[in-house]
């Protein structure tokens, strides 16, 4: 390492060992850092395998580092990021026990080394080291040291999660975008939530020359562990670096591709999907490259009425999310920066038939006070509201569209001779099929899931494997089908030889699967389930003629408590998930619970009251917020 650089990592080493062990006194902090080593990782070099014994732990001073664990079939899995100010493979050295995981950098990494007999002489000899990682280690396992006070050199900014993406770059894989005015966009939206800087190589060669680091004939390797130590101060101040790429594969592309945690790709949506010569040089599974996330990042004109044709983009591309954004629009390019530094904001919406129309009740009293939603989920009825919210398009379009689909019977078209379902289905099919199409203004057939504005998905049930199935991709009506389909009632969706149904079997208020969505740090749930034990009046079940006649008395004057057959199987089918209700309702941010006890699951006509109570509901919920001086995802005592 160069001199300069190696006088700036010291600082900044010291800070993260301060914002680790606190109020460590300077003895024993000077202590341990008489038995670190000094080492950088490149891009995709592994700095320990699981199941090798433990010979080591590390401090992450600059770059980023990704988690895997072996499954039991040879696959492995992700299970978490280190950034900078992250200890890494102490277990080990605490337990005696081999590597649990495997570590492999994202981008170029600076990390120091304690290694395990000098980590053993250390605990030794300082009882307050041994405490500060002892304490460390409590806080990962109970889920606090995922989170830093303040900005990387410890000031007084925002609570940052230490996973989140710190250097992104953006690049462009179509002619005519323009990188600077873009980045500049979103650097201004970012710095609502932190301190942003963005980088471009005009910037990097002012910063090198004032620094008295200008490349002075040394070549390729010198400038670039340069331009690396300018990078890495650039970094060490701020929040967030945006690092702006040139169009086509330059020295200054491939150190963006290689110095960064995340990969932003932006493309101009109306041009021809074809890989760029950035994709096929630096990103190409040939190419030498690190193992940050590339996320696809369309551009659309401000007036387009949804997007088109999202999975010939992506079926070129092995990218782990994508984006629209009309660059022209404040609240898109607000909700790309919100993705990136993970602090989004997530709706899921509950199954329940007619009572889903609540759903547009509290998004409506979410819009009139200015709550932004960057993502949406939902089972069932819940999906299909989540598809308008979705769309992104204006509430009262939105509620026109709604009043427009449901003015027929959904589950009106009874099956004569019900062999698979009591419904067939048709209706419900025609009535989702022209929702879509008035959304995205083309033809239903060609609208998929990927098509919408925001990030969507919908849980189904796979019939065939038993098991829950979340969708992200494919034709959206279909998705939304299947979603409903209920079991009984409807008629299952075949997708790839398999059988799709309702999600609500496994999973009717899927709030888990938001939390796992890229970006989203807050979740707003609207829950329906107001499930009351059915106690009966009678000991025995009344025959079919009974209850037949029975069914002819007015509703007051009814003799047996029971329900009907469709809502009876819409019901049961959701059973399991109701034991979930007090879990889910645990990873809401913001919880919604209409009161809708005397609202059947089948009461399609009541669309405008349902609505009204919705509203109704979420208003009192934040009223009482603001009153009680909270803010909107602060939770009540």
């Amino acid at each position: 390492m160069s001199s300069p650089r190696q006088r700036f990592l010291d600082e900044l080493l010291e800070r993260h060992l301060r914002a680790i062990f606190g109020d460590i006194d300077t003895r024993a902090l000077q202590m341990l850092r008489r038995h670190l080593e000094w080492m950088e990782i490149a891009g995709g070099e592994t700095l320990m395998r699981q199941g090798d014994a433990g010979d080591a732990m590390y401090f992450t001073v600059s770059g980023r580092l990704r988690a895997y664990v072996k499954n039991g079939d040879g696959s492995q899995h992700m299970v978490g990021e280190m950034s900078r100010g992250h200890m890494i493979g102490e277990m080990s050295l605490y337990t005696g026990e081999p590597r649990a995981a495997s570590v492999v950098a994202v981008r170029d990494s600076v990390l120091v080394r304690l290694a395990k007999p000098e980590f053993n002489r250390l605990l030794a000899r300082s009882a307050r080291v041994s405490i500060a990682l002892t304490r460390q280690i409590i806080q990962r396992l109970k889920g606090d040291g995922a989170r830093s006070q303040g900005g990387p050199a410890g000031g007084s900014g925002p609570r940052l999660d230490r996973d989140r993406p710190v250097t992104m770059a953006l690049l462009p894989i179509t002619a005519g975008v323009d990188v600077a005015a873009f980045g500049a966009q979103l650097a201004q939206q970012m710095a609502r939530i932190g301190t942003v800087r963005l980088v471009t190589r005009g910037d990097i060669d002012t910063a090198l020359a004032e620094a008295g680091l200008a490349d002075s004939g040394h070549g390729g390797a010198e400038t670039t562990r340069r331009i690396a130590l300018v990078l890495d101060e650039i970094e060490a101040r701020h929040d967030f670096v945006l690092l702006a790429g040139d169009d086509g594969p330059t020295d200054w592309t491939r150190l963006c591709c290689r110095h960064c945690d995340e990969l932003l790709l932006l493309a101009d949506a109306d041009q021809p999907p074809a890989l760029h010569a950035t994709e096929q040089a630096c990103l190409a599974p040939g190419a030498h490259r690190a193992e940050a996330a590339e996320i696809l990042v369309l551009l659309h004109p401000v007036d387009r009425p949804a997007p088109r044709g999202t999975a010939r983009w992506l079926a070129r591309r092995p990218v782990a999310g994508h984006v629209h954004i009309r660059p022209g629009l404040a609240r898109d390019m607000a909700r790309l920066a919100r993705l990136q530094t993970r602090t989004a904001v997530g709706l899921v919406l509950a199954g329940g038939g007619a009572r889903g129309f609540a759903h547009l009740g509290v998004y409506r009293a979410l819009v009139e006070r200015g709550i932004d939603i960057d993502c949406v989920g939902g089972t069932s009825i819940g999906a299909v509201m989540a598809t308008y919210i979705a769309s992104d398009r204006p509430l009262d379009e939105v509620m026109a569209n709604a009043r427009a689909a449901f003015r027929t019977n959904p589950t009106g078209d009874f099956n004569l001779m019900p062999v698979l379902s009591l419904i067939k289905g048709l209706r419900l099919r025609r009535i989702l099929a022209e929702a879509v199409q008035s959304l995205v203004g083309y033809g239903a057939e060609e609208a998929d899931v990927e098509d919408l504005w925001k990030g969507f998905y919908c849980v189904a049930t796979n019939y065939s494997t038993a098991s829950e199935y979340r969708i992200e991709r494919g034709n959206l009506v279909l998705s939304l089908l299947a979603s409903t389909s209920i079991p009984g009632a409807l008629p299952p969706v075949i997708h790839q030889g398999e059988l799709l149904c309702d999600g609500g079997i496994f999973n009717n208020f899927p709030v888990d699967a938001m939390r796992r969505m890229r970006g989203v740090g807050r979740v707003i749930g609207v829950d329906l389930n107001h499930r009351s034990a059915p106690l009966v009046n009678h000991d025995d079940m009344p025959g079919t003629w009974a209850l037949l006649r029975d069914r002819l008395r007015r509703p007051a004057n009814r003799l047996y408590l029971l329900p009907s057959l469709p809502s009876y199987l819409m019901t049961v089918t959701i059973l399991n998930s109701m034991s979930r209700q007090r879990a889910a309702q645990g990873l809401c941010d913001l919880y919604f619970h209409p009161p809708l006890t005397r609202v059947g699951m089948l009461q399609w006509t009541r669309l405008e009251p349902i609505i009204q109570r919705g509203y109704a509901h979420a208003v009192q919920v934040l009223e009482r917020k603001l009153k009680a001086g909270l803010g909107v995802f602060d939770k009540e005592p």
